[in-house]
């Protein structure tokens, strides 16, 4: 997030970095006990908890250019930070206010003999700000590790001015009636900017002196840092972030596709953003741009000129008819009801520039946006705009996609293209359930997004800060949050059992059991509060909250009976129980795990007691047996409530319906839920049907979708990282790659080719790269199968199985290789 002020030549405004310089990834972790010496800063006048922008500087001497200068930094609610006019990185990453983050950065690189100018935005957008965004009050943080008068730790010498110009809009500038939950659109006007104040010789009159910023405190000055585990007076327990920096790359903004307007206001504008052009004075046009896939990027526009004028920006991830109505995502245009081509519009959150006749002014708004299409709606007074170019900067966690898979079939190349750039959009500085609207970390969203993370990067740093930020969420009764960090409590409580899930997978994929065995307090307390819902005969009663199992827009989960029992909650805490034995008895209380084994069997036998429909060959969603759903079946297989033998004939009828229908009035699965089907075809050993069960996503491909929407049908996100599974199934039941123990300390490969003739395919293991390469030969199949060293494993198929070795093994399989 390069600051919209910074005055520096465009040649350098327009060129971009990672985030994460060699020299910050260089940097030596901080013990975890660390004594603070700087104290947190503020504005003397300005507003503690209300919308304010604020700039921060420090000059600095030195005799010779450093060979390191490590600082600590952080802010409420967050900064970016300059050294000479140059952007080092931004922060901090979110938490809660008892896990505060700070960043690391090591400034040598930017410095040099003599006079030196360190500054920083931060920014609280008040109670416009991201719902996800904690914060108690504008305050800024800075710790050197230099001594003496080379030190630039705050507060000495710090000083500090409002900037009036950039504001947060307030929720009517969203042009799209739906829950926005990201955070607010901003506006900057230009004639209101100190365009200046990023250089040594800004001389505004605006600078004042830091001071602290508890400053009302009746405890005097209780302004000093301290880490989460010290005793402290002010609000922010601080901890290291333990994640890399996000990245920041140039991406393109779009290409012209649109331009609404009179035939003379048009001419040349398709041009942009390739070559400047000029807006005429007394004009209103709409510029389109589309770029034909999603992004999440911060928009830089510069232009000149245009005093007067005014420039919305609309960031939409499709476009909508008269009705608000999406369609085929290429589309441009509909057809209305009397047969006559109308455009479709881009709806949904807007920023706003206002010129003020200078030249090369930059608008880059403080927080990434997400769009396929944007439109600029472009108003001018008497003097024309000249638009100078327009460029973005793509961010995201920096996940490198290590996996591949590679078939015949090129349907499963595309839909595994969406799913990663789906999963990719919805990871930043913690997972998210759309990139759009919310931007909030959810527990079943963040499930299938670590999986997703564990197979196709290895990489398990954001899914150990997810897990650790639900332990911290839990409430005095013992759940956890739906939600984390959020600054508006919701409570979800099967959620708090999908994240012991999360533990279970994280137990057997990951090596260090570390972050499970820290959170075993966490899962005890969640069953133990399930166990006051737990009815005698082994089913749950209505549970308070909001008992989410899935998105049904045809009707409700969960449903309960006239004594007010579910079976399909019981379900989900029957899967959290046989996990929750798994963990105790491996790296917790054995005698616990026993006690949580010999509850799942009673609530097993319960459910099916209770639930099961002999007439339909179903289980019911409740006990009165007037409602059934693929949901709560999909669960009966996965969790062995429906008896072995009758698993296959039950999931024969889950598969024939069609996600957003009723048949006979069994309600469907979501794409999110179809995650859990997938699973339970691999254990009734119906995997090979799995490609089979994909058609919905191959459906959505005729619709130019470039990530994959939130639910079937009309669907208010086209990004939701739940419906981007496929990309983890295609690796673990096609490619048939998954751990064989816990920690993956052994492999497990059974492929599932369905009507494939061949694949290859690599995951990668934290000893290395496994590789698999797969032919059909005849009735038989042959597999060639690559281990990194020390792992071994057992290769599955047709009922036969075979050892792995480190190395290369060839296994010929005959009988193993006939298509479905």
């Amino acid at each position: 997030m390069r600051s919209t002020f910074a005055a520096v030549s465009i040649a350098a405004t327009l060129a971009f970095a990672p985030l994460c310089s060699s020299a910050q990834t260089d940097i030596q972790p901080d013990p975890a006990h660390r004594t603070w010496h700087a104290s947190w800063v503020t504005h003397p006048t300005a507003p503690l908890r209300e919308p304010v922008v604020l700039h921060f500087r420090r000059f600095l001497t030195l005799s010779a250019a450093p060979g390191s200068y490590v600082v600590r930094v952080s802010a409420d609610n967050r900064f970016v930070l300059y050294v000479n006019g140059q952007r080092v990185g931004d922060g901090p990453a979110r938490g809660d206010l008892n896990h505060w983050r700070y960043e690391r950065f090591d400034l040598a690189p930017h410095l040099h003999a003599g006079g030196n100018l360190i500054t920083a935005t931060v920014w609280n957008w008040g109670i416009f700000a991201p719902i996800a965004q904690m914060s108690d009050r504008t305050a800024f943080l800075l710790e050197s590790d230099a001594a003496g008068s080379e030190s630039i730790s705050t507060p000495e010498g710090w000083q500090v001015e409002i900037e009036p110009c950039h504001r947060a809009l307030d929720r009517s500038s969203v042009t799209q009636r739906s829950y926005m939950a990201s955070g607010p659109g901003e506006v900057v006007e230009a004639a209101q900017c100190d365009w200046s104040w990023n250089t040594a010789s800004d001389q505004s009159s605006n600078w004042v002196a830091v001071v602290s910023p508890m400053r009302d405190s009746i405890y005097g000055d209780v302004n000093r840092a301290h880490s989460a585990d010290a005793t402290g007076d002010n609000p922010w327990g601080l901890v290291p972030d333990t994640l890399p920096h996000m990245v920041y790359t140039p991406t393109s903004a779009g290409q012209v596709v649109r331009v609404d307007g009179t035939a003379a206001e048009q001419a040349g504008m398709t041009a942009f953003p390739v070559h400047a052009v000029t807006v005429p004075a007394n004009t209103h046009l709409h510029i389109l741009l589309d770029r034909k896939t999603l992004t999440t990027a911060y928009p830089i526009l510069t232009v000149s000129g245009g005093k007067g004028a005014q420039i919305w920006l609309t960031y939409s991830e499709a476009l909508y008819d008269n009705k608000d109505h999406k369609g085929d995502r290429d589309a441009l245009y509909y057809t209305d009801a009397q047969g006559v081509k109308q455009p479709r519009r881009a709806l949904g959150l807007r920023d706003e520039f206002v010129p003020d006749g200078g030249v090369d002014r930059i608008f880059e708004p403080l927080w990434w946006r997400t769009w396929r299409y944007l439109d600029l709606e472009i108003s001018t007074d008497s003097e024309p705009l000249k638009l100078d170019s327009l460029t973005a900067a793509f961010t995201a966690y920096p996940f490198e996609e290590r996996a591949s898979f590679q078939s015949p079939d090129p349907e499963l190349a595309k839909i595994w293209e969406i799913s990663w750039r789906t999963a990719r959009l919805d990871a930043h500085e913690t997972y998210m359930d759309t990139p759009y609207y919310e931007q909030l970390q959810y527990v079943g969203d963040t499930r299938i997004q670590a999986l997703i993370s564990y197979a196709v990067t290895g990489d398990d740093r954001l899914a150990r800060q997810a897990l650790q930020a639900f332990n911290d969420s839990r409430i005095p009764e013992g759940i956890t949050r739906s939600r984390y960090p959020s600054s508006l409590p919701q409570n979800i409580p099967t959620f708090s059992l999908l994240w012991i899930g999360m533990l279970h997978d994280y137990w057997m994929y990951r090596p260090d059991p570390a972050p499970v065995r820290e959170s075993l307090m966490g899962t005890r307390a969640v069953l133990d509060w399930f166990a006051h819902y737990q009815q005698p005969d082994g089913l749950l009663r209505e549970l308070p909250w909001w008992s989410f199992i899935d998105w049904v827009p045809s009707g409700t989960i969960p449903t309960y009976s006239s004594n007010g029992e579910s079976c399909v909650t019981t379900l989900q805490y029957l899967g959290a129980l046989d996990n929750a034995a798994d963990l105790e008895g491996a790296l917790g209380d054995p005698a616990l795990a026993t006690r949580y084994r010999t509850r799942a069997a009673g609530v097993r036998m319960g459910v099916y007691d209770k639930c099961w429909a002999p007439a339909r060959g179903l289980l019911a969603d409740n006990p009165d047996k007037m409602v059934f759903s693929q949901q709560s079946n999909i669960m009966g297989v996965l969790y062995d409530a429906i008896p072995k033998a009758q698993q296959q004939a039950v999931l024969r009828k889950v598969l024939a319906i069609e996600p957003g229908t009723t048949p006979d009035g069994v309600l469907s699965a979501s794409y999110y839920f179809r995650f859990y089907l997938a699973r339970a075809l691999a254990h009734a050993g119906m995997a090979d049907e799995y490609l089979a069960s994909i058609e919905p996503w191959r459906q959505m491909l005729a619709l130019h979708f470039s990530t994959w929407p939130e639910t079937p049908g009309p669907t208010r996100s086209d990004s939701h990282a739940w419906s981007a599974h496929p990309i983890y199934d295609l690796l673990t039941l096609v490619a048939g790659i998954e751990p064989g123990s816990p920690g993956f300390k052994t492999v497990r490969i059974a492929p599932h080719l369905g009507s494939l003739p061949s694949l290859t395919a690599a995951y990668p293991h934290p000893d290395g790269m496994i590789e698999v390469e797969y032919h059909r030969q005849g009735s038989g199949l042959a597999a060639t199968v690559t281990l990194p060293a020390k792992l071994t494993g057992t290769f599955l198929i047709a009922g036969r199985s075979w050892p792995l070795q480190p190395g290369t093994n060839h296994i010929d399989a005959p009988g193993a290789g006939a298509a479905e």
